[in-house]
Formats: C-alpha cells, structure tokens, sequence
C-alpha cells in the first residue's frame, strides 16, 4: 500500500465521499461516529481507518494505517527502526519533524505533508496522514470526479 503524501494511501485519495471508497473496498468492517459527528471507516484486512469529515461534507480528510504493506518512497515503513527510516525520508525531503512523547510511543509528525510516523520501542507502528490546508484555511482536495 503506497503512501502518497498530499494525497493518500494506495487508491484512497482526500475528497473522495463514502461511496467512492465503498466502489474500491467494499463494505466496511466497522462503521461509527466520533464525537465530532465524523463517520469512520475501519477496514482490517488493510488495517486502515478513515475519517470522513462531517463538516466538509463527509469527504474523506484523514487516514490511520498499521499494515505492513505500506511504502513510502519505495521504503517499507512497519517494524522499521524510526531513526533508520527518517534518515532514508531525508533523502527524499523529508526532513523536518517535530517529536512529541507520550508514555510508551512517540509521534514524529512532518507538517509540510501533514504525515505522523507512531514509534514505540524505537519502531514505527502506525502511520497518520491527513489532508493538506492550504495558507487560506481550507482543505485542498486531490479527489476529481
């Protein structure tokens, strides 16, 4: 599963609504809402979780994935050691991050693509990424019908 920063995960861009992503994938596994009236989907053969934003129209604007399957610039990212792994997204521009500590994990977030690499145990766990806001406060949506 390849991540496209700015854009998505493999064939899920940001802006597609429930239907279009159902016409890729199926059915969800789970089905709910948050307590910001968002409804996320959650797929577990792809271990990826999407949110889609009530107040945009319920167009998907975020995605948390765990699969080891997914790439980012050609590199595994899963069970990578996380000091391994930056030093290669450096290479490929990404560079700057800002760490934030919690008790067992630490977030690495780059906010130019609006990407977060979890790490516990000095290895990456989970993958955050979100859809870009443009210097006018509004989503830049990728999906075109």
């Amino acid at each position: 599963m390849k991540i496209n920063p700015k854009i998505g995960i493999d064939k899920l861009i940001f802006g597609m609504l429930q239907k279009d992503v159902e016409a890729l994938y199926g059915k969800p596994d789970k089905a709910y809402k948050d307590e910001e009236d968002n409804v996320i989907f959650q797929y577990n053969k792809q271990k990826i979780r999407l949110t889609f934003y009530q107040e945009e129209g319920f167009k998907l604007g975020y995605l948390v994935a765990s699969s080891p399957e997914l790439v980012l610039f050609d590199k595994k990212v899963i069970a990578r050691p996380i000091a391994v792994l930056q030093k290669e997204l450096e290479a490929k521009g990404l560079a700057k991050w800002e760490k934030e500590e919690f008790d067992t994990f630490e977030n690495f977030f780059n906010e130019s693509n609006w990407l977060i690499l979890q790490a516990e145990f000095d290895e990456v766990i989970k993958v955050e990424l979100g859809a870009i806001i443009n210097d006018k406060d509004e989503f830049e949506w990728k999906f075109k019908k």
